[in-house]
């Protein structure tokens, strides 16, 4: 019989907090602990915690959406979803894999920093990634750059995990330059990213990479990513580009992105 957790948001509205600094109350064995939402490394260690809060609490729609808008951009220039070789960066427990399973993806390879992330995916989703790598893309080993070139991916997506510190931009960058030339991008990213406002690095190399000549959008779409604690909706864009040219190594040293 699946688990349930007892689940308690704070009386503090999740405004008054950033979204990275949001938490909630899991009462566990009579002890209650203190959990932020970003702290996946517990989260991933309880057995569908993670899907409980996000999507069955907090409906949460980002891999379902996010693997739409790829298979509308594919189907547009009539490019089949199931020659796809793809790497899932910031892959977590597998939610996003198992959509991209469901539509037949050639080969599916997860990526994420802890390796609570990589136990999680194959405990509970043990058939969905054909290989799964715990690494910190800031500072690839030199046996995981050859391995991942090894798997000539043409695809590259990573949902729910941009631009809040989870992925910094530099480890973004390093992922896109596993991707072939003629390669797609499909990622999601929250509503005030694409502000000119916002200066935050990761803000700054979407920006960039939407008016460069390196990347051509297919499809933009607002969205509802999912609730707040208080039941509020969270918006995000979805996106799907394809890169068009070699992106060179100096791109975010030269636009001054951190």
């Amino acid at each position: 019989m699946l688990k349930r957790y007892q689940i308690q948001f704070p009386s503090v509205a999740a405004h008054q907090l950033a979204q990275d600094e949001v938490y909630f109350n899991l009462l566990e064995d009579g002890e209650l602990h203190k959990l932020r939402f970003h702290d996946y490394h517990e989260i991933y260690a309880r057995p569908k915690l993670y899907e409980q809060l996000f999507y069955d609490r907090l409906k949460c729609t980002s891999p379902r959406k996010v693997t739409e808008i790829l298979s509308c951009a594919l189907a547009a220039v009539r490019e089949p979803m199931n020659e796809l070789r793809v790497l899932d960066l910031g892959a977590g427990n597998g939610m996003m894999g198992e959509e991209l399973k469901r539509e037949g993806v050639a080969r599916l390879v997860g990526a994420d920093i802890i390796p609570e992330a990589r136990e999680a995916a194959f405990r509970d989703r043990p058939d969905v990634y054909d290989d799964y790598y715990v690494a910190d893309f800031m500072n690839l080993a030199d046996r995981d750059e050859e391995s991942l070139l090894g798997w000539r991916f043409d695809c590259l997506t990573c949902v729910a995990a941009l631009g809040f510190g989870d992925i910094p931009p530099g480890a973004f960058f390093t992922a896109m330059k596993k991707i072939r030339t003629d390669g797609w991008l499909a990622f999601n990213i929250k509503e005030s990213f694409l502000d000119p406002n916002d200066q935050s690095g990761f803000s700054r190399l979407v920006r960039e990479l939407i008016f460069s000549k390196f990347l051509h959008i297919h499809h933009l779409e607002l969205y509802r990513h999912r609730l707040s604690m208080e039941g509020e909706q969270l918006f995000y864009y979805g996106m799907v580009g394809r890169l068009t040219a070699s992106i060179p190594d100096d791109f975010l040293t030269k636009h001054g992105i951190e």
